[in-house]
């Protein structure tokens, strides 16, 4: 019991640094951004950053706390317990999608970076929801017996709707407050319009797709497998 209630204690000690982590860089990220907002000209030239881009900097990176502290919530609240590995890959995530792409500029640095960032959160997306509806539906206190189809559909539309939401989060801040989340406007100070301008937005919801398809899918095949032991288990007990 002790060695198990180690290993246990070990889990959750590494969960708890990596959020630390996390949260020490937002921070430190966040009284960065306030200060370069203050100092930071209005209208520039090129390549020099504008008030308008440490106020996405700042934004991002309170939007970072607050998400990263769903996960313990809840767990805290609805008894839910999310793998700790799934919760790593959550705060790898968003350090990678925040800190790397908006206050190292790893969105212009690094070619395709919001695709990949993009192909990331479908895969971990669709494989959180699909672990909240097998949850529910391996849950004795609910009658639920959901088929494995049902159970991939629900893990690809909850991915696929997350996605879209955070589509429509940058499109509304973009115009409320003058930003460039969609990224409309090219490092060089270019405006795109008509098509170009689309292409940042349908190609994460096209790349959203596609990854939030993958672990729905794998997670079919291997519901409809255990379920095909089950059933042969079932028969020989009968016989």
């Amino acid at each position: 019991m002790k060695i198990k209630k180690m290993k246990i204690d070990h889990k959750i000690k590494w969960k708890n640094k990596v959020r630390g982590v996390l949260l020490v860089i937002l921070v430190l990220s966040i009284v960065y951004a306030i200060i370069k907002i203050i100092n930071a000209p209005s209208e520039a030239d090129q390549f020099a950053k504008v008030k308008s881009d440490y106020v996405l900097m700042l934004l991002q990176c309170l939007l970072g706390i607050f998400v990263m502290m769903i996960p313990s919530i809840i767990e805290r609240k609805k008894s839910i317990d999310i793998p700790d590995s799934m919760e790593i890959a959550f705060f790898v995530f968003l350090f990678c999608a925040i800190f790397l792409g908006e206050v190292q500029d790893f969105y212009y640095l690094i070619p395709h970076w919001d695709v990949i960032l993009h192909a990331f959160s479908g895969c971990m997306l669709g494989a959180l929801g699909f672990s909240l509806v097998n949850f529910l539906n391996n849950t004795e206190r609910l009658q639920f017996n959901l088929s494995p189809s049902f159970v991939a559909l629900f893990a690809f539309c909850f991915a696929l709707s997350v996605g879209t939401l955070w589509e429509v989060y940058e499109y509304l801040f973009d115009g409320l407050f003058n930003l460039n989340m969609q990224k409309f406007i090219l490092a060089d100070g270019t405006v795109l319009a008509g098509r170009e301008a689309l292409s940042d937005t349908m190609d994460d919801l096209i790349v959203d797709v596609i990854s939030a398809s993958i672990i729905p899918i794998a997670g079919y095949f291997l519901l409809k497998k255990d379920r095909a032991k089950e059933i042969a288990v079932a028969k020989k007990i009968e016989k």
